[in-house]
Parts: C-alpha cells; structure tokens; sequence
C-alpha cells in the first residue's frame, strides 16, 4: 500500500468552511464509488484554519492519470469538482487550475 498526502487551501470564510465541511459530511455516492474505483483504499481529509490536508492509502491499481481522466469522463465528478471550486483555492505555487498539491515526505520516524 502506498500512502499519498495533499494539501489545498479553502476560501477564509468561516460560512464558506462550514458549508464545505456540510458537503463532506454527506459526500455524495458517485464521489465515493469514483474514489473506491481508482484504487483508493483509505482517505481522509484534515483541517486547521483554511488548510486543508489529505491523506490517500492506495492499492497497487491506483494511478493519478488513470484517476484524472476517469473523473473528466464523469459529468457527476465534474458537477462536484466545480461546486468544490467555490470553496477552494489553489496554494501559492499551484499551476493554473491545480488544486490539491502532493506533499514531500520529510521525516519519518
């Protein structure tokens, strides 16, 4: 199992975090069956402030083209994609139209 982490910012808007955190307590079938499908095994999403950190646990299927172009093939990811734009924002760096942003692992103990 190979373990991924992400970061992405949110909008610092206290009402626009509470609405995001809404949606993740109800995310809706498709997401969750596209996530399952490409090979993701475990995730979850942590916060503090308007930062926001992901941690994937993926199966030896998983890649992040094969993901990406599933997902652009997916009217319904897409829907949920843009939705999440209205929350999110790039990280300073981030490429246009990049959102969440792999991490460096640094320290293992």
């Amino acid at each position: 199992m190979k373990r991924y982490c992400l970061a992405l910012d949110l909008v610092n808007d206290e009402k626009l975090i509470a609405e995001y955190e809404q949606y993740h307590t109800a995310v809706w079938p498709e997401i969750l069956e596209s996530i399952k499908k490409s090979g993701i095994e475990l995730l979850e999403i942590y916060r503090t402030g308007n930062r926001l950190f992901m941690i994937m646990e993926v199966n030896e299927s998983f890649s992040f083209e094969a993901k990406g172009t599933a997902d652009a093939a997916s009217p319904v990811v897409q829907k949920w994609e843009t939705l999440m734009w209205n929350y999110q924002q790039a990280l300073p760096g981030a490429k246009p139209g990049e959102k969440w942003m792999l991490m460096d692992k640094i320290f293992s103990l």
